[in-house]
């Protein structure tokens, strides 16, 4: 036995020593192991930085990649609402581009249609608004398609037994021209729409709100809307806080880690500047640091238009 002990233990070694080397040679080499891959890929998807970049069908493939999209759209771009920018729909949604290239145009008009509800789509939002829509709409889309569908039927008076299979052609995107129908006072009976929802969720595949928290938001109401209930559902802080994805409206512009590691990072510019070969050959200039503000494209088409088209630029050394 003790011989047998010995033995295992002179094995456990001898494999310890070979993945030691494995990795050390892995170092020198620069080619990374399959373990660091492993380990490296792990971490992303904890971190939640996994979903950047990707394509559409994956950043929506599962609800931590979902709730890691939202999370990553509010650090990159919490700037926005914290300098008091206003920008349109379709900056929003060049905003999201920017972190999933063929992310779908259409997502982005329904979150707007939550903000903006009878006004135009080239209307001006804030950035804490439109997140808050946006994270419904995005979050919760399959669930929201089925709820139009539910809408359409109370309203035409369908019979409640029906089963709903939602389809891209039977969404919220034709809940629109309908709505124009009907007065913003009328809609359908908030106790009724519980009824159908809550045996939605009861068989839904795909995530949805809390039902008591549903119910929460309907029970202040006798007649809703669909737009008002989607409203309802951006502004509700506890169903907020059951998706887990982002810090309630009135932090959104606090994020201490993020500002942390900026200051580091911008602590680090003149350094590098005066660190380069190329510093030596500028022109020496008064030191002058400037605060940083992120304008929306609108003003800059705005500059484009007003200015006189000339390109000339007068070199101090030709004076």
């Amino acid at each position: 036995m003790a011989t047998e002990s010995a033995g295992d233990l002179a094995s456990g070694s001898r494999r310890a020593t070979a993945r030691k080397l494995s990795l050390s040679n892995d170092a020198e080499s620069g080619a990374p192991s399959p373990t660091r891959l492993r380990v490296s890929g792990f971490n992303s998807v904890c971190q939640g930085t996994h979903i950047l970049f990707r394509e559409f069908s994956f950043i929506q493939a599962t609800p931590h990649n979902r709730a890691s999209f939202l999370r990553a759209f509010w650090r990159c771009f919490r700037t926005v609402g914290k300098n008091g920018d206003l920008l349109t729909m379709k900056e929003y949604h060049c905003l999201l581009q920017l972190l999933c290239p063929d992310f779908p145009l259409e997502l982005t008009q329904k979150a707007a249609r939550i903000v903006l509800m009878d006004d135009a789509m080239d209307c001006l939002m804030s950035f804490s608004d439109f997140l808050l829509a946006f994270q419904i709409q995005f979050y919760y889309s399959e669930f929201l398609e089925s709820v139009a569908a539910i809408y359409q039927d109370l309203l035409s008076g369908k019979n409640p037994n029906t089963v709903i299979v939602p389809t891209s052609s039977s969404g919220q995107h034709r809940q629109r021209p309908n709505l124009g129908e009907v007065s913003i006072l009328e809609g359908v009976e908030a106790s009724l729409f519980y009824q159908r929802l809550e045996s939605l969720c009861d068989r839904h595949k795909y995530s949805c709100p809390p039902p008591a928290l549903v119910k929460e938001v309907l029970s202040n109401v006798q007649r809703l809307t669909f737009y008002g209930f989607l409203v309802a559902l951006s502004k509700h802080r506890g169903i907020s806080q059951a998706l887990g994805a982002l810090p309630d409206k009135a932090d959104l512009m606090h994020d201490p880690a993020m500002d942390e590691e900026l200051d580091r990072l911008l602590a680090q510019i003149p350094d590098l500047v005066s660190a380069s070969p190329e510093a030596s050959c500028l022109p020496s200039r008064t030191p002058h640091r400037a605060a940083f503000s992120w304008r929306p494209l609108h003003h800059a088409r705005k500059v484009d238009a007003e200015s006189d088209g000339s390109t000339e630029e007068t070199d101090e050394s030709e004076i």
